[in-house]
């Protein structure tokens, strides 16, 4: 394989914990809350404002949003979904240290993408992709096809790790290889046998 392409949420980095505090900030409890954040979040993904994703959010919970509300929410969103993966990070780092070319696609809002390409994570990566920039999203085929164009490469090029079954069937629906994510130590395994059968 030429690209070694990763997911970020819950590959590279761990789930988000910042719903309690989220939910605090705009008055209801956290189990009101969570609904409406995942069931609107495909849209966010594929490029809708923060300040619309957020009113149409809050919206489940009879909660109106402006803009000074709608950038805190912006914010600890943000920083829920920094935390990384320590392990998923030094491999990371061991595979660009071998010379492994690598990309990110990563289904997420342009403004997480901004903060996210300041991560010393990010170093590693030739090309970083987030959906909110192109207005398309995992698992449609589009987006594997917008970025092999991006890389200059054939979708038989790329190995896909993704943790959501649907985004690997997505991409080998694109025909690329892909991988469900289950551990940094499990994808090593993998690598390992990949390139002693290439």
């Amino acid at each position: 394989m030429s690209w070694l392409v990763f997911d970020y949420g819950g590959v590279i980095s761990l789930h988000t914990k910042a719903i309690p505090a989220m939910a605090a900030r705009v008055g209801v409890s956290a189990e009101a809350f969570e609904p409406g954040y995942w069931s609107e979040r495909d849209a966010y993904d594929r490029g809708l404002p923060d300040l619309d994703y957020w009113q149409a959010v809050c919206s489940h919970v009879g909660v109106s949003v402006d803009a000074a509300l709608s950038e805190d929410l912006t914010r600890l969103d943000i920083e829920g979904w920094l935390p990384t993966d320590d392990r998923t990070v030094k491999l990371l780092g061991r595979l660009a240290g071998a010379g492994a070319r690598l990309a990110l696609l990563s289904n997420a809002p342009s403004s997480f993408g901004r903060v996210a390409e300041r991560q010393p994570w990010a170093e590693h990566f030739t090309h970083l992709v987030f959906s909110g920039d192109l207005g398309l999203a995992k698992p449609d085929v589009e987006i594997y096809a917008a970025l092999v164009g991006k890389l200059g490469a054939r979708a038989a090029d790329c190995l896909f790790v993704d943790d959501r079954q649907a985004n690997v069937d997505g991409a080998v629906a694109a025909g690329w290889t892909a991988h469900l994510w289950t551990s940094a130590d499990e994808l090593a395994d993998t690598l390992v046998r990949f390139a002693t059968c290439s």
